[in-house]
C-alpha cells in the first residue's frame, strides 16, 4: 500500500506560492493574470482538498492545478479572439517555397549553444514571447514549455490541427525576426 504523502493546507501560500506564481509568470505575459492563476489554483485546490489522493507530492498535486488553471485562460483567450486566417502571405518563402533571398536565415557568428547558456538570451526570448498574439503565444508555450502533444492541444484549446499549425508556424517565424533583430546580430 502507497504511504499517503504529506497534506498540509495552511502552509501551501508559504510553501508553493513564490514557486507557483513564478511558474505562471513564465508563461503569461501579465503579472496580474499569473497572480490570480495562482490565486484561482489554490481555491480551486482548497475546494477540492478532500479529494487529494496522497499518490502525488502535494507540490506536484498544486502544479497540475495550476497548469489546468492556464489552459483554462488560454481556452478562454483563444475563443474570445476571431478564428486565425488560414490563407496569408508569407514573406520569408516564395511560390515555389524557397527561401526570398533578403529573408533567409542569417549566420549565426557565435556558437548558439554558448549563447544559450546565458541569462540575457532568456531575457530576450522571453521579450519575443511576449511580442507574440496571445493565440500564437499561448499555443507555443503549451508545445514547447509544457511539452504537451499536438491533439492534447487542439482538444483543450478547442482548436483545428490546421489552425494549431498555422499558430505555430507564425509563431516560430516571429520569435526568428525577433531573435535575430535582437539577439542573432
Amino acid at each position: 500500500m502507497l504511504e499517503k504523502k504529506s497534506f498540509d493546507p495552511e502552509k501551501w501560500i508559504d510553501n508553493y506560492g513564490d514557486e507557483l506564481y513564478s511558474y505562471a509568470c513564465s508563461r503569461m505575459k501579465d503579472t496580474s493574470v499569473a497572480q490570480d492563476i495562482v490565486q484561482e489554483t489554490f481555491l480551486s485546490a482548497w475546494k477540492s482538498k478532500d479529494s487529494f489522493n496522497g499518490i502525488y507530492s502535494e507540490r506536484n498535486w498544486l502544479y497540475a492545478i495550476c497548469k489546468n488553471k492556464l489552459i483554462d485562460h488560454f481556452r478562454k483567450s483563444v475563443r474570445s479572439v476571431s478564428t486565425v486566417d488560414i490563407e496569408f502571405e508569407d514573406v520569408y518563402f516564395n511560390k515555389k517555397e524557397h527561401w526570398v533571398k533578403t529573408k533567409s536565415p542569417k549566420t549565426w557568428t557565435q556558437d548558439p549553444s554558448s549563447k544559450v547558456e546565458n541569462d540575457e538570451f532568456y531575457k530576450i526570448l522571453e521579450l519575443c514571447q511576449n511580442k507574440l498574439k496571445d493565440q500564437q503565444r499561448n499555443v507555443f508555450i503549451l508545445k514547447y514549455m509544457e511539452d504537451m502533444d499536438t491533439e492534447e492541444i487542439c482538444e483543450k484549446l478547442e482548436i483545428t490541427q490546421s489552425n494549431f499549425w498555422v499558430l505555430i508556424h507564425r509563431s516560430k517565424l516571429q520569435l526568428r525576426a525577433c531573435l535575430e533583430m535582437n539577439w542573432f546580430k
